[in-house]
């Protein structure tokens, strides 16, 4: 028999955990925007030694499974005597794959933008670098909001994966229940409600904030 009242009692140290997610996801989004612009901004550049270390990082990203790289950045840090906690491992792992994916999109953003528009840019005086500040970002910023949203989105389920490693997430807060009340489909029912609320408020954020911003061309 399905126990509310158990869910009830659970919903507490279940919260503890949903903040736990939203502190990770948002510092790794953040570390992810970061590496992603400056990774997207290499790859479209002219140096060819950018490019191509750009192009291994966004391939290996994309080509491996995000468990495997939480565990390299879990298990490695210490194997060359950093001692990172659970937390701080999964930021840096999710910031790091977060990076990969946006790197893309940047790429793309820049890449989808009138090439007359440089062209015109250079012709009354601008540098290649004052044209990609001036010209070409602002417009890629417009661009690329809709998907370093779901981005977002995406980030914030793959968190899940941070259970793995003992991460006080939602998941595994939720695992921890169920290994006291062996009452799993319950538990893991009021888990995926709250992943549900915690989704449902960053796709209305994110509906917000692109009608405030994007802008169609």
């Amino acid at each position: 028999m399905f126990d509310f009242a158990l869910i009830l009692e659970s919903v507490p140290f279940l919260a503890r955990g949903a903040v736990y997610t939203v502190e990770v996801s948002v510092l790794a989004i953040v570390f992810g925007l970061v590496l992603g612009w400056i990774l997207g901004l290499a790859a479209v550049s002219g140096v060819g030694w950018l490019r191509a270390i750009t192009w291994a990082y966004v391939q290996f990203i994309r080509g491996t499974p995000l468990l495997v790289q939480i565990f390299l950045i879990y298990f490695g840090l210490p194997a060359f005597g950093i001692d990172v906690p659970a937390f701080w491992s999964g930021v840096i792992a999710l910031g790091l794959n977060s990076g990969g994916f946006q790197a893309e999109i940047v790429r793309a953003g820049i890449e989808s933008i009138d090439r007359g528009q440089t062209e015109a840019a250079r012709s009354i005086g601008m540098s290649a670098f004052q044209a990609l500040v001036f010209i070409l970002v602002p417009q890629t910023i417009r661009r690329v909001i809709p998907p370093l949203t779901n981005e977002l989105i995406t980030l914030t389920k793959s968190s899940s994966l941070l259970s793995a490693i003992a991460a006080l997430e939602l998941t595994h807060a939720g695992q921890l229940i169920i290994a006291r009340t062996f009452a799993p489909f319950e538990i893991y029912a009021a888990v995926a409600v709250m992943y549900l609320i915690l989704i449902a408020i960053l796709s209305r954020g994110s509906a917000l904030l692109e009608r405030r911003v994007f802008v169609n061309y």
